[in-house]
């Protein structure tokens, strides 16, 4: 145990020497700049078509979508899915840590490797360095195929910077889940309790679970240099099971697609009436930041819900900083009080919205493999604009007075995250 959390002290000391030497040495990734946005809008023939062509990702049809809250509701889904698996079980995960629900879900998915289901685990090797030897060795005394998604040492510093963010369960190729949860302690609960975290999930059924299964599949050939394949993942027909059109928009930005980045940006112009964010990350570039204002000048209401609190207080910092020009714009900004804040959606116009990994900075756009559902659908908005409504009721506004107010420290720590902002 001791050489473990030896090797996890080492391997963290690692990860942040290569941030710092990233920025000392001037290799800092950025998005591609995005100097002019077509004049769009939701509904028209060709909207469809553009999204499609940037992210190299079909819109299609006939898919189930359900919005699962917190603890509460994602981890007995999540549970049930793994449970319910006849054939095979394709789970990534960036974050897993001891506790109550860790357990239970490898123990879940061991009992049905032992079954006889292939399971294939894939591990972000930074984001589960406290998760437990003892689950791996479940896992794989199972019969569970586990692998780390580049893993660390003294030779990988290069990419330490560039992880799988992604999290994705796809069940007999048919039943998929994606969002932003990791597996911890910290996500039990209803995402009302302090030190527990608010998130969102969405499953899915329908067609759209193959491309789940595709960006899965994509991460898995980079680790393992396995290429998955056949009836068992792939399976036919993927009958439609619902009415809503949706969408897996995955960038890898190591592989050179930003396509995160770009949907954002095309969602945002085509917006009309209303633009409503929750993010803990909140950190627009310049480029995402005129979009925005944009849209205010449209007379778009735009709306961002934030953390109060965080688990990395120099990303805190680093939003807040920006937040002058975006209130005196009119941009609408409330700080979350009753929990960490970890969901990441956007709501536009009430009929677009997405619900995924993506954090609104440019760690997410540049750096790390990340993976959001874009459904078009008003009832799966309708839903996420209720659920924002709630949060709000749990939030405070920040108004411009009181932030241009904050104190000497807070400035200090916002001026000390300008250089390395971009690894943020």
């Amino acid at each position: 145990m001791e050489r473990r959390m030896r090797i996890q002290v080492w391997l963290r000391i690692a990860f942040g020497i290569a941030a710092v030497a990233a920025v000392a040495t001037g290799c800092v990734s950025r998005v591609h700049p995005h100097v002019y946005l077509p004049p769009l809008k939701l509904g028209e023939p060709s909207f469809f078509p553009t999204l499609e062509a940037y992210t190299a990702s079909p819109i299609v049809g006939g898919n189930a979508v359900d919005l699962l809250l917190n603890g509460d509701e994602i981890f007995p889904a999540l549970v049930q899915a793994i449970r319910s698996a006849r054939k095979t079980i394709t789970y990534a995960q960036y974050y897993y840590e001891d506790g109550p629900v860790a357990r239970e879900m490898a123990e879940a998915v061991a009992e049905r490797c032992r079954a006889g289901v292939g399971a294939n685990v894939l591990l972000d090797a930074f984001g589960t360095l406290n998760m437990p030897a003892e689950y791996v060795d479940l896992l794989q005394t199972s019969g569970c195929h586990v692998a780390y998604f580049r893993p660390l040492g003294p030779f990988g510093l290069r990419r330490a910077n560039h992880r799988n963010h992604r999290r994705i369960l796809v069940v007999d190729g048919r039943l998929g889940f994606t969002g932003g949860s990791g597996v911890s302690w910290k996500w039990m609960g209803d995402g009302r309790i302090e030190d527990r975290w608010r998130e969102t999930d969405v499953r899915v059924r329908g067609p759209v679970v193959e491309y789940l299964q595709g960006a899965f599949a994509e991460n898995w050939l980079e680790a393992t240099g396995m290429v998955l394949g056949g009836e068992a993942y792939f399976p036919r027909p993927l009958e439609s099971l619902g009415s809503v059109y949706a969408q897996v928009v995955r960038s890898s930005p190591a592989g050179g697609s930003f396509a995160m980045y770009t949907t954002f940006l095309l969602a945002i112009s085509s917006a009309r009436s209303s633009i409503f964010i929750t993010n803990p990350y909140f950190v627009p570039d310049d480029r995402m930041g005129d979009a925005l204002l944009a849209a205010v000048r449209r007379g778009v209401r735009v709306v961002a819900l934030v953390p109060g609190a965080i688990d990395h207080n120099l990303v805190r910092q680093a939003s807040r900083g920006k937040f002058g020009r975006m209130l005196r714009a009119g941009i609408e900004i409330y700080e979350y009080r009753a929990a960490l804040l970890h969901a990441k959606t956007m709501v536009i116009d009430s009929v677009w919205s997405t619900v995924g990994s993506t954090n609104l900075d440019n760690r997410s756009f540049a750096f790390n493999d990340e993976l959001n559902l874009v459904a078009y659908s008003p009832a799966v908005a309708r839903r996420l604009e209720e659920i924002f409504a709630e949060d709000l009721a749990h939030a405070r506004k920040l108004e411009y007075r009181r932030w241009s107010r904050r104190g000497i420290i807070d400035r200090f720590l916002e001026l000390l995250t300008v250089p390395i902002r971009d690894q943020l």
